[in-house]
């Protein structure tokens, strides 16, 4: 009998505890900050610095501020050259962005939960853009001389790469692996 009992507990679906809740917790709370960060980044180089019609800002030897408007995702991939287009990306990366809401709100680990946050953060904010201006505002241009090793971006494009990365990390070299069978 408590053996059957046993085996009951353990096929029954564990229950979240307080720790995991608060990981949750904190986790949106991350990615509802980098959705503003990135909002009032491109709120000043759009209203106060008018990027715009000024078209580039120099800042640094090594860092610009320069208007692009980015039609497309990541690398001028599927670029948007019609409103069809605008609002099949908006859709596809809407449908992503819950993908990945739902898979943080499952989460348990608080790294991954945390990457989880910059990649939904990020997402947000570029689904913003694309629904208010038909584009993503894109600014930040690190260079080195002429060399552009990354090409133009914003906060939330930033955000999505770390966490992308972060979550490359912990599964390729921090998760626990599998023991492996004897032979």
């Amino acid at each position: 009998m408590a053996d059957s009992t046993a085996k009951a507990r353990a096929a029954a679906p564990s229950r979240m505890t307080a720790r995991e809740r608060n990981n949750r917790v904190l986790a949106f709370a991350i990615a509802g900050l980098i959705f503003l960060f990135d909002q009032l980044t491109k709120w000043v180089v759009t209203s106060p610095l008018e990027l715009q019609a000024r078209g580039e800002i120099r800042l640094l030897n090594i860092f610009d501020l320069r208007w692009v408007e980015n039609r497309g995702v990541s690398m001028g991939f599927l670029t948007a050259d019609s409103e069809t287009g605008r609002w099949l990306l908006v859709a596809l990366t809407a449908a992503i962005s819950i993908g990945v809401a739902f898979w943080l709100w499952r989460e348990r680990n608080r790294q991954d939960a945390i990457a989880l946050a910059f990649v939904l953060g990020g997402a947000l904010g570029n689904i913003v853009d694309r629904i208010r201006f038909g584009y993503v505002v894109d600014f930040a241009d690190l260079h080195f001389g002429d060399w552009r090793p990354f090409l133009i971006f914003n906060v939330a494009d930033a955000a999505i790469t770390i966490g992308v990365l972060l979550l490359l990390v912990r599964a390729l070299l921090t998760r626990d692996r599998k023991p492996r069978k004897e032979v």
